[in-house]
């Protein structure tokens, strides 16, 4: 396989258990991807609390799903965060501030664990005293929390994105982890994006396309099934929405393979490396095939990146079937010459024989 790739230049928790029985199950708290909602504001909840951006003075619901803000470096901004105790027990929780990552496998945007020291923006926020422990909710209400975001003065002009978790004190499972039981708690998170102003750098480059691919014992009977993978990296500084057109071709140009390109339902962050798949369920049963990925934002028309890889499609199977079948005539034929030669052998002595 043969991977080639090129990037135009652009035109415009699980924790492990801290005891048998009471571990701290901690994993990346994944949310709904997307870089803006689209759909009206909805806060974030797992369907007993939730975590969003406190409403205006008298309103009842709030009109934002995310905090957005913009800060020029060294200046400080100030917000509230609002938890929200939708069951019938009071519930206490503690609320943190933290950095925003995407998962390595499939991109899904994801805050680190309490545990993880924040880098970026979740080390710029501040929550108020209130909540530098622990915080409980009574059944029905909520609590307010406001905070302050310290841009710092070297801060980088782009995209910090982040969020503030209100994690569940409460062990509500416990999961065994090879010979350890580790406790599950859940948590909830309200996403933080932060521009600071200055040179805005898109970038998005694919690459390390490969194909593994698996092929039925009789060729052309049954299709051969193939998978895409590929690797989407953001070198700019500001989130993406990345789209992605695959294509493939064979010998002598054949179009084997044409999925035009489509949004991925994903916000690509600043820095984060991501590997995707792609199923090709009907991909060639013999052929040279070349694989192309293409990338591009449709915010940023002039954003495009391409990589490629060549694979030779073999029906292996059948292949292998047929050289042991080879094999296996070969070896009867040298048998039965073997067995001709030693009977002429002996008709020859026998002849011989009769000749005295």
């Amino acid at each position: 396989m043969r991977p080639r790739s090129s990037t135009p230049r652009r035109r415009h928790s699980r924790t492990r258990a801290l005891s048998p029985l009471h571990g701290l199950l901690l994993g990346l708290l994944v949310l709904v991807a997307g870089l803006l909602p689209t759909a009206p504001a909805t806060a974030a909840d797992n369907g007993t609390w939730a975590v969003f951006p406190t409403p205006t003075a008298g309103a009842a619901t709030t009109d934002r799903a995310y905090f957005f803000h913009e800060g020029a470096a060294g200046t400080t901004l100030t917000d509230s965060v609002t938890v929200l105790n939708s069951s019938d027990r009071e519930l206490t929780f503690q609320v943190f501030a933290t950095d925003a990552v995407n998962t390595p496998a499939g991109g899904a945007f994801a805050l680190l664990p309490v545990e993880t020291r924040p880098k970026d923006v979740g080390a710029w926020i501040s929550l108020a005293p209130e909540a530098a422990g622990t915080v409980t909710v009574p059944a029905k209400g909520r609590k307010d929390i406001p905070f302050t975001v310290q841009v710092p003065a070297d801060a980088t002009p782009g995209d910090h994105v982040g969020g503030i978790v209100a994690l569940g004190t409460a062990v509500e499972g416990v999961q065994q982890d090879g010979k350890v039981q580790v406790g599950v708690k859940r948590s909830v998170g309200a996403r933080l994006y932060l521009r600071v102003p200055g040179p805005v750098t898109p970038g998005l480059s694919v690459e390390d396309v490969r194909v593994s691919r698996s092929a039925p014992l009789l060729p052309w009977v049954q299709d051969a099934r193939a998978t895409v993978s590929y690797t989407l990296v953001n070198r700019g500084n500001v989130v993406v929405g990345p789209e992605v057109a695959i294509s493939a071709e064979g010998l002598f140009g054949r179009r084997v393979l044409d999925r035009p390109g489509r949004e991925l339902q994903l916000a690509l962050l600043p820095g984060q490396r991501i590997e995707l798949t792609e199923p090709w369920p009907d991909a060639p049963q013999s052929d040279w095939v070349t694989v192309r990925i293409t990338a591009g934002a449709a915010a940023h028309p002039g954003l495009v990146s391409r990589a490629e890889s060549d694979f030779v499609a073999v029906p292996w199977p059948a292949v292998g079937l047929l050289l042991v079948l080879a094999g296996a005539g070969g070896t009867v034929g040298v048998l039965r010459r073997r067995r001709r030669a030693e009977s002429d052998q002996e008709q020859s002595v026998l002849d011989l024989a009769g000749t005295r």
